[in-house]
Order: C-alpha cells, then structure tokens, then sequence
C-alpha cells in the first residue's frame, strides 16, 4: 500500500461513486417504472388467482334460474353444494396480546393483530390481513377436488356470544348432511401468542375418495412490511422448518426457491425479521411438503410472498381429528423458547461458539439490565463495560506483551541491520534467540486479541436479531434496530446507500485511531507493514456494511472503542516502561536453558524450509544455464 496504490483506491471509488450519481434515474423515470412494475403485479396477480375457490355459481350467472344455478353448483361441488351459498361473517377472539379475525367464509383466520407492538408511524402491527394470505383444505372427491374456502362455515352460538371481548373457544361447522361434516375450532388457552386450532372430520370417509392417505393444506402469506428499513427487512425473511428428526433448515434469505421436502416436518415459519407466523401440526406434516418464496416489487406494501403446501394424514375412519398450532408473535428469544418446540433455532444468533456466548452469556447480561427499566443505550453502555470487565485480564495481558516488544524494537533493528544481506534463518535465529534470553513470547499480545474475536462476532448476531431495540430511540437515534440516518444523500453508492449513519462514522472513526496507537506492533518486517494496512483498511470496508445495520450495533463497537482508549490509556499510566526494561535484561543476563518452545522450533523449522526451497530454485536455474 504506497502512495500510488492509496490513489488508484481513491480513483476506483471516485469512478464509483459518479458512474452511481451520472446513472441514478430522474423523478420521471422513477415514476414510470414504478407505473410499469405496479401494471407487472396485477397482470401476475391476476394470472395466479386460483380457480377452485371460486365464487359461487350464482354470482357470475345472475341472469339463471334458481334450478340452473342449483344445477350448476352441484356439478362443481357435488354434496358441498348447499355450502357455497351464504353470508360472511367476522368474529374476534383476543387475549391479552392477540386480537384475531376469524372469517365463516373457509373457516380461516383473516386477521391477527399484535397488540403489544406497532408497526411505523405508530400504526397497530397487523401480522395478517384478509388480502395478504390465504388458508384452504382441499377435499378430494374422486371426481372433483373441493375447496373449503369456497365453502360457508356456521359459527357456534357460543362463538357468536364472545363478541371479541372474551377469552373463549371458536366452532366453525360445514355441515354436508347430519352426521357429515367438517368443523375448525379455534382456541386461546393463555394470555400467550399461540393458538390451537383443530381440524375434525366427522362421516366424510363415505364422500372423499377411497384411495388417498392424506389431505392437502395450501397456505399462502404475503408479509406486510412492519419496518423502516424495507430492504434490511427482505434480506432476512425466508421460511424455516423443523424435521422431525429436530433438524432445523431454511431456504436461503438471498434467493427465491421452491423446495420439496422429503420427511416429515414438525413447523414451518414464515420469519419475518422481528415477528413470524408459525405453523405447527401434532403429529407433524406428511411427505411430501412444498414451500416456495418469492419476492416481490419494491413499492409493494408486503416484503416477500411465502407459500406451504402441507399434507394431512388422514385414515378413512368415521371420524378423524387433527391438531394444528399456530404461534404470531415476536421473534423474542425467550418467547419462541418458551414454546418449546424449536422455534428458538430460527434466530441466527451464530454457527458454534459464538451462538453460545449469546445464549449463555450476552442475553442474560442483557436481561439482567434490561430488568432495571433503563432506556437501551444505557443498557448498551453497561453491558459494554461489562464485557469489558470480564476481559480485561486479556487486555492487560495484550498490552503488557506489546510494551515488552516496544521495549526490544531497538535491538530487533539492530539484528535486522546486521542481517540484511544474510541468510534468512540466521536473522531468524537470532531474533528468537532475543526472544528467548528477554522472556518475551511474541504471539503474547495476538492470542489475547484473537480470544476476544469471537465475542466481537457474536454481538455482530446479536444485535439484529434484538426485538428489544425495535423502535428503541437513543440520543439522536430514533430506532436502534435500524440506521441512524443524519442526513440523506442524493445519489445511492453502491453497497453504502443513500443516507449517512453517524454511529457507524463514529465507529469507524475510532477503529481507525485505535489502529493507529496499537501500529507499532506491526513494524519490524515487510508482511507485518502489509498487515498495517490491512488493519486500517477493514474499517473503512465495515463502514460500508454497517452503514444500513442496525445503529445499536455500530454504537456498542463505538462504545467499545472508546473504553478500550480509557483502558489502554490507564495502563500505559500504571505500567513502567523502564521496569519493564530492567527486568528484559535480567532475563537475558540469566542462564538460558538450550530447550526451545515449540513456537520457536516452528519458524526454524519453516525459516529451514525456505531456506531450502531457495538453495533449489537456485540450483535449477543454474542447470538451465
């Protein structure tokens, strides 16, 4: 990294930069492709309207008669028939958190509210709406397959009673003659965000035909977007799913996909970034199961479109009942582990050691201060200097080994004079010998630094899996779940966006500094002066990466940065340089045993290894000649 190269990075992102600015679309185009994708997703939603619920035959042939329209519906629904004529009807049922719609049309949920949560602009946090998804058995005849939500459902006269302002049980009955019927029944049994529904089948066996051993469930969902940042919220959403071997899979947030699932499946979740709607069957899912996502335009009020088709298993016995739960609600930590059914494993909160540092270390911390009721950037500050507590035997013991070096850096130039135009394992020897008669372990200040990596990773998942931060405003923060954005650019850059997020400058520009006090460890030889650059270079590159990440996030790397100064800066108080250097050359006037640590023994052994590789590419080139 010299100066030329400084300049060819500089003129790279200013080509960057102006090809984004001189390319960026006008008002006017703008609006016509908006025009254009809108014409798009009503031409594509019209052509995917599907055809088995249909409306009933009255409806699209007014001028028949009534013995026609009869006539025309059993041809369609055969003994369902009478069930496609009637008037919906809405009920609420709602606990303390949930308010939902159930509608006597299908017999499905049309509405779920969260009530403890808003979505923007302080609007109520709808999860699911009437137009935003859809829910339908298929009952195959052997002629014809039916639809039940083309099919009227009579409610209970308790259900009628509840006037959704009760806790209580909903019953939604298609009756085919007596005796012969398909009923849902909705439950709330607590003051939590999970629901039981159950499917009963009762005298159908005779009606359904005789050769299927299972039933198939179509679910649909178009999520509504709940965040500020629309993008963010896409590239998180995707569906998971849990075999019942406990294995839990997702389709990959970044792509659209169908899969087909070969087992059975416990759950499937349409996750959100901070809520989800769950779907989960007693005996599990039988194979096979589809699900698919699809994303959708970006003027769209919805994020992605999920779909499931699910499969029942049914017996052919007179009388069958079938056990669903649905959980919509937050994607809180302890609320989906509280369920105990897996949910928990749909958070990413880390591969390996960094999931358990945030389950057994982070999140309690964080609980315990959230506890005293503080606003979340306190609560950020005083887990930060508690992670930094807990760490500080290793940051002392990082800096302790970096004054050590400091304080031979004269005598390494020496030997690196010495030795310039000799062998390369000489010089090598020679400055491990210095190590060695000094005390001093070279890798005594990185092994610290690098055992510390791994939490620094994990409140990078953290932090924007964190519902408590949604909507949580702090000094000029409005939402710590989201970018801080100070002031919005004209022009989008490529990777960094449209908006300036001043956590994230505040970040990088502490990075930058405490790169620059903690250089003089990468001194000394030319891979190290690389490593230098390398070090200033990252947090330029995870400014651009942070910039649309959570601000929270940005905010504890600064908050981190900043105890770090205070700390080293303590240190370099109480630490005696001069000691230090007394106590080196006590180590060096010692005796010194002749048994060499492995570290040592290693960089010989590579220093030989060279040093042999060199002597034949010499001799090689000396034959050719």
């Amino acid at each position: 990294m010299d100066r030329n190269s400084i300049i060819g990075l500089g003129l790279i992102a200013a080509i960057l930069i102006g090809f984004s600015v001189y390319n960026a679309p006008t008002k006017e185009q703008a609006e016509a492709e908006r025009r254009r994708q809108d014409s798009l997703a009503a031409l594509t939603q019209k052509a995917q309207a599907p055809k088995l619920a249909a409306a009933p035959v009255a409806a699209s042939a007014p001028a028949l008669t009534d013995s026609a329209r009869k006539a025309g519906a059993e041809s369609l629904y055969g003994p369902f028939a009478p069930l496609t004529q009637g008037k919906e009807q809405v009920i609420t049922l709602e606990n303390e958190v949930l308010r939902l719609k159930v509608s006597t049309r299908g017999g499905r949920l049309i509405g779920a509210e969260l009530k403890k949560y808003k979505a923007q602009q302080n609007k109520a946090l709808h999860l699911l709406d009437r137009d935003s998804s859809s829910f339908c058995l298929y009952l195959p005849t052997g002629t014809r397959t039916i639809a039940t939500d083309s099919l009227f459902f009579v409610p209970s006269a308790s259900a009628l009673q509840l006037k959704g302002q009760e806790k209580g049980e909903l019953r939604f009955k298609a009756e085919v003659s007596p005796g012969q019927y398909i009923q849902w029944v909705y439950r709330l049994t607590g003051s939590g965000y999970q629901v039981d529904q159950q499917l009963e089948l009762q005298g159908l066996q005779q009606i359904l035909a005789p050769n299927i051993d299972h039933l198939d469930l179509r679910w649909k969902q178009k999520l509504i977007a709940q965040e500020k940042h629309k993008a963010g919220e896409q590239a998180v959403s995707t569906i998971y799913y849990q075999f019942a071997n406990e294995e839990v899979d997702y389709i990959s947030e970044r792509k659209d996909e169908q899969q087909e699932l070969p087992n059975r499946v416990k759950w499937v979740s349409f996750k959100q970034q901070y809520f989800s709607t769950i779907l989960m069957a007693g005996g599990g899912f039988e194979k096979p199961t589809s699900i698919e996502t699809k994303s959708l335009p970006e003027n769209s009020r919805y994020v992605k479109e999920m779909s499931a088709m699910l499969s029942l298993p049914y017996k052919h016995q007179p009388s069958e009942t079938i056990a669903l739960t649905w959980y919509l609600g937050p994607n809180h930590y302890h609320t989906l582990k509280n369920c105990k059914a897996g949910f928990e494993e749909q958070l990413n909160l880390g591969w390996g050691i960094l999931g358990w540092i945030n389950r057994f270390a982070v999140i309690p911390i964080f609980d315990f201060l959230r506890g005293f009721d503080l606003n979340m950037g306190l609560v950020i500050l005083l887990m930060t200097i508690i992670i930094k507590l807990v760490l500080f035997p290793l940051t002392y013991k990082a800096y302790l080994s970096s004054a050590k070096m400091k304080v031979l850096k004269p005598e390494m130039d020496e030997i690196n004079a010495k030795f310039a135009n000799e062998d390369p394992l000489k010089k090598q020897q020679a400055i491990m010998g210095l190590y060695r008669k000094a005390g001093v372990n070279p890798l005594g200040g990185c092994v610290p630094m690098l055992l510390q990596l791994p939490i620094l990773f994990a409140m990078f998942r953290f932090f924007p899996v964190s519902i408590e931060l949604r909507q949580a405003g702090f000094l000029w923060a409005s939402d710590l779940s989201s970018y801080d954005s100070i002031f919005t650019l004209p022009f989008s850059i490529p990777v960094y966006g449209n908006h300036v997020s001043l956590f994230t400058l505040l970040m990088t520009a502490s990075t930058i500094i405490y790169t620059r006090m903690n250089s003089g460890q990468f001194t000394g030889n030319q891979q190290m002066e690389q490593m230098k650059w390398i070090m200033y270079l990252m947090p330029i590159m995870f400014m651009f990466t942070l910039n649309s990440y959570a601000s929270g996030l940005s905010y504890y790397y600064f908050i981190a940065n900043m105890l770090t100064f205070s700390i080293q800066y303590g240190m370099k108080l109480s630490i005696d340089e001069q000691k230090i250097h007394r106590q080196i050359q006590e180590n060096k006037s010692k005796p010194q045993t002749a048994r060499k640590s492995r570290f040592a023994q290693r960089l010989e052994e590579m220093a030989k290894q060279q040093q042999q590789l060199a002597q034949q590419t010499r001799q090689q080139k000396g034959k050719k000649k």
